[in-house]
């Protein structure tokens, strides 16, 4: 029986679009705040926290992890056994790069949620060594970071699914000889997921890796290409045109006096180099990835900038003052047979920079320099536990996945939608700088797992069509994804306007609408119900394992 549409269907499917408005910082931030308030009970407060004790080396026989360990640490984790019934399967979220309690929800609403009651399940979250509290070495200096990877990490995972005992189910054998265990991951964790089927399958039953960025990629100006693209083309066009004002002002121009002109109009005087400029009005535009179906965690920061750079009418007062000086940077900036047109977007992007970027800082009571510059050294010289956020990923992309996000590759025929002024060198400042890494990442060390070609029976890939990640994933148009295999085995599914693995989220049933979830999302977690109870249909007969 077939339980997928096959992909070029997909592709065709509607779904509402998220139209961008001009709503006032102030206000928005009052929504989101509401939105948060709405969340049901804290779910740290349901699902305990666990401790599985994880070695910190994996690899005595690997030089790259000298001088060796023989020591444990704490590995976290949380399950819910609400729909378990014996003999069914394990369902282990990956977190990926992040404090592991944020993807609690899953177990509550989301798709942990969606395959445990209908497959009578376990669910399971874990914490990826170096994140939230799941810490191998004392602090985070780049010494002790040396275990600090993507293979480590997944021989944590797979001594986890094998020795694992649940609170409560001591008389049971719930590990991975026992009982089917099926992952899921998203983004990183997505790619994390798929390793687990392809390099254990005989621990991992199934995975599924949604948004799963399989393809490490060093210069990934792409990024920004599933934007230009698929989000609102007046939106993408002003962005372009701006964006190209300011890049021929910086490079084209190299004036010190109207260089200083243009920063000092966006409020940014403070910062002396152009490129950390450059960097700090880009943020906007890079709102995309966090747009989200479920209003809970959808952020609006994306349609706030997008509201500002069309709205034919000047948003801020304040900036009419600035009416003639930014016609003349647009002037200078070789646009000056638009300057009519452009010059309440110029007026609206100076406004939302000073609103959502320039006040943050001052309330901050820091520097321009403290708050927005690469070049700030004395940033990356935090070692301590806390610190994770601003040191574990960008390790690991600085060592092995690269994903530095630069205008300057985009193709020279074409507008980017970041300035040209971030190139290679910029982006990669935290590796020099932090860690003490001058060469690019050894993304081979990664690739050598399936890059764009990655499959495997059972192991589904599924990918938002609007995803800014999905040119690092195997639904690329690089990846002629064309050419899968999409049938129950292997499912390789496009989630028509989603955007970043949007099949995790869900909602409490009394929470449902008519429009919520978006057809494209109950379409495809149904999808996943189906081929998930077809894996373990398969499974029968094979657990427990011998051997």
């Amino acid at each position: 029986m077939q339980y997928l549409l096959a992909f070029l269907s997909l592709l065709q499917l509607a779904a509402a679009r998220f139209p961008a408005h001009p709503l006032g910082f102030a206000q928005q931030k009052a929504k989101r705040s509401a939105a948060i308030a709405k969340r049901d009970v804290d779910p740290s407060i349901l699902y305990p926290a666990h401790n599985f004790t994880a070695k910190v080396d994996n690899f005595h026989n690997e030089s790259m992890y000298e001088p060796h360990s023989c020591e444990t640490f704490p590995l976290r984790y949380w399950f819910d056994d609400t729909y378990y019934k014996p003999g069914g399967p394990v369902f282990v979220l990956e977190s990926g790069e992040v404090d592991a309690s944020t993807r609690l929800p899953y177990i509550q609403k989301g798709i942990l949620y969606i395959l445990s009651k209908a497959t009578g399940g376990m669910s399971v979250v874990i914490e990826h060594r170096y994140f939230g509290t799941s810490f191998p070495t004392a602090d985070l200096s780049t010494e002790n970071l040396r275990f600090c990877t993507t293979d480590q990490a997944l021989a944590d995972t797979v001594n986890f699914a094998k020795n694992v005992v649940f609170k409560g189910h001591e008389h049971e054998n719930l590990n991975a000889d026992a009982v089917p265990w099926i992952a899921y991951g998203g983004s990183y964790a997505g790619a994390f997921v798929a390793f687990l089927r392809t390099l254990y399958p005989g621990v991992f039953y199934g995975a599924i890796s949604s948004s799963g960025v399989t393809k490490a990629i060093w210069n990934y100006w792409e990024y920004y290409e599933p934007i230009r693209q698929y989000a609102p083309q007046q939106c993408v066009k002003n962005t372009q045109l701006l964006t190209n004002v300011v890049d021929n002002i910086l490079i084209g121009k190299k004036a010190p006096k109207y260089t200083a002109m243009l920063k000092k109009a966006f409020g940014l005087s403070g910062l002396e180099h152009s490129t950390d400029f450059a960097n700090a009005i880009a943020q906007g535009i890079g709102g995309w990835q966090s747009t989200n179906w479920d209003p809970a965690v959808n952020a609006a920061d994306f349609d706030e900038y997008c509201g500002n750079i069309t709205s034919t009418k000047v948003i801020h007062p304040a900036t009419t003052k600035l009416m003639s000086e930014a016609k003349k940077l647009i002037t200078i900036g070789g646009h000056g047979s638009q300057a009519d047109k452009l010059t309440t977007p110029m007026l609206n992007y100076i406004g939302y920079i000073n609103q959502t970027v320039v006040q943050a800082c001052a309330e901050e009571n820091q520097t321009q320099y403290q708050c927005f510059s690469n070049y700030n050294i004395t940033t990356y010289q935090q070692h301590s536990l806390a610190d994770f956020n601003s040191i574990s990923w960008p390790y690991m992309y600085c060592t092995q996945w690269g994903f530095l996000q630069t205008g300057s590759g985009v193709p020279k025929d074409q507008l980017p939608l970041i300035s040209r002024t971030l190139d290679l060198d910029y982006e990669s400042l935290i590796c020099k700088y932090a860690f003490n890494m001058t060469t690019p990442a050894n993304t081979t060390a990664i690739n050598q797992y399936g890059g764009y070609d990655i499959a495997y029976p059972r192991l589904a890939n599924i990918g938002g069509q609007w995803d800014p990640w999905r040119p690092a994933t195997p639904l690329a148009p690089e990846a002629k994804p064309w050419h899968r295999v999409n049938d129950s085995s292997e499912p390789f599914l496009l989630i028509a306007d989603a955007v970043h693995h949007w099949d995790e989220n869900g909602l409490f049933p009394n929470q449902t609408t008519e429009m919520l979830p978006p057809e494209p999302i109950k379409l495809v977690q149904g999808q996943e119900v189906a081929f998930v109870k077809s894996w373990l249909e398969e499974a029968k007969g094979q657990f427990p394992r011998k051997g």
